[in-house]
């Protein structure tokens, strides 16, 4: 039962009898518990009169997934299966980071008909948001009071990665197309495949002349020169790309309001919505000291399918990252030349020490790339030195942008290619990385 203020008020009007009472001669103790009398039998009659929230029947509906951050509905059907009409308050307790935008809304069922409950959700958090139960509060027709009970109702919605970086796709599979068409390589090398054969320009590298072809287009004419052909290459496709994101308490770190984590994520979901695009293959390992999620075999629109489900229960585990078992695990996906990108934090000389350790085992055999977020707080206290305190701030992001350079230049040294960019920056640049690598004919 809960009592509403309208309850309180009726209590408060007491004081109007008592008053005329006294003033009558009549004695105010009386006459209060009197009032008190008839305010609790008029309270108990409220209540009896009020529908029973028991007589509801809940089904949930709406979505049952969501990105991180954009708005979703949770549908709410409620069916009075009593004779009274409930007219009340109705609180579905999704947990706080479903971000429930209303926690409470007023129905009016009458008897035997149904009504709809729409909350708007927008999720803060990855992973499974749920609502265990909804709370009923039932009022009389007084609204004296209202018989209050919780129904059990599990809902659940599950927060997929949000994806923001998809806007960068289409300028890259602009660039991707022109480098499968109108770019091919003249010149052989590791990476590259053969594309076609063509008439000779004025120009191009006389290694490229396919002297075979020539002779037997000449067929014995003189002048040979217009009718020489040269081979043209474009980069090589079903090529295996590895992303390899950490899971360890590196991805914790909050870089402009995100986790790191989530920023690898974005960069991750961009790079292989743009490899698959361009013929390659994708395996994605989430890892710290165990492998906490895994995506191999999936091609085309289910990848990324994949690759969300997978990565929206992972969450950062406050850990060190066992850096010596990834060469282990990413022999255990392939044995052929890969693009292997580690998503991590390379900022400082300690922490990237196990990391630099082990990676000339996999530099020996694979292509690597390290990507990492820089704070762009960071960069932007260089430039502030106005007073005493800023001028400390300075020189400690100075201090950290050093030894991230530091680290960049001992990643060279084992064979590495290193990226480093604000959670903004960081998955376009990979994915013109990727690119990069492509045109150069390396992958």
């Amino acid at each position: 039962m809960a009592i509403t203020g309208w309850f309180v008020l009726l209590i408060g009007a007491g004081v109007i009898p008592i008053v005329v009472g006294t003033g009558l001669g009549g004695n105010p103790l009386l006459i209060l518990a009197g009032w008190m009398v008839l305010s609790l039998m008029v309270l108990i009659l409220d209540l009896a009169l009020a529908a029973s929230p028991r007589a509801l029947r809940l089904v949930r509906g709406g979505a049952s997934r969501a990105r991180l951050g954009e708005p979703t509905d949770a549908l709410l059907y409620l069916t009075n299966t009593g004779a009274r009409t409930l007219v009340g308050i109705v609180r579905d307790a999704w947990i706080p980071s479903a971000g429930a935008q209303t926690s409470r809304a007023r129905v009016r069922i009458p008897g035997g008909e149904r009504r709809l409950v729409r909350t708007v959700l927008v999720p803060t958090r990855r992973g499974e948001r749920r609502s265990e139960s909804v709370t009923v509060r039932s009022f009389g027709p007084l609204r004296l009071a209202a018989r209050q009970t919780t129904l059990s109702a599990p809902g659940t919605l599950r927060v997929l990665p949000p994806f923001r970086s998809r806007r960068h796709l289409p300028s890259r599979l602009a660039r991707l197309r022109e480098l499968d068409g109108a770019t091919s390589l003249m010149v052989r090398g590791q990476g590259t495949e053969f594309d076609s054969l063509r008439d000779y320009v004025r120009g191009d590298d006389v290694r490229s002349i396919d002297w075979r072809a020539s002779a037997r287009r000449m067929g014995g004419q003189p002048d040979a020169g217009e009718h020489l052909v040269v081979r043209t290459w474009r980069p090589e496709r079903d090529r295996r790309v590895i992303i390899v994101a950490d899971t360890g308490r590196a991805g914790a770190a909050r870089i402009a309001d995100e986790p790191r984590l989530d920023t690898a994520f974005e960069a991750s979901l961009l790079l292989a919505a743009l490899a698959t695009r361009a013929g390659d293959r994708v395996d994605l390992l989430c890892f710290d000291r165990r492998v906490r999620g895994r995506v191999t075999g999936s091609t085309g629109a289910a990848l990324l399918e994949n690759m969300v489900n997978t990565m929206a229960d992972i969450e950062p585990e406050l850990i060190e990252t066992d850096w010596s078992a990834i060469p282990a695990e990413v022999r255990q996906i392939t044995s052929q030349r890969s693009l292997v990108v580690i998503l991590t934090a390379a900022e400082s000389p300690g922490s990237a020490a196990d990391l630099i350790a082990s990676l000339p085992e996999l530099t020996a055999r694979h292509l690597v790339v390290v990507a990492s977020v820089r704070d762009p707080e960071a960069l932007a206290a260089r430039h502030f030195v106005d007073s005493r305190e800023d001028v400390y701030e300075a020189a400690g992001a100075e201090r950290a942008l050093l030894d991230a350079d530091r680290v960049a230049q001992a990643l060279r040294r084992v064979g590495a290619d290193p990226i480093a960019g604000s959670p903004e920056a960081l998955p376009p640049l990979l994915a013109d990385h990727y690119l990069a690598l492509k045109r150069a004919g390396r992958l």
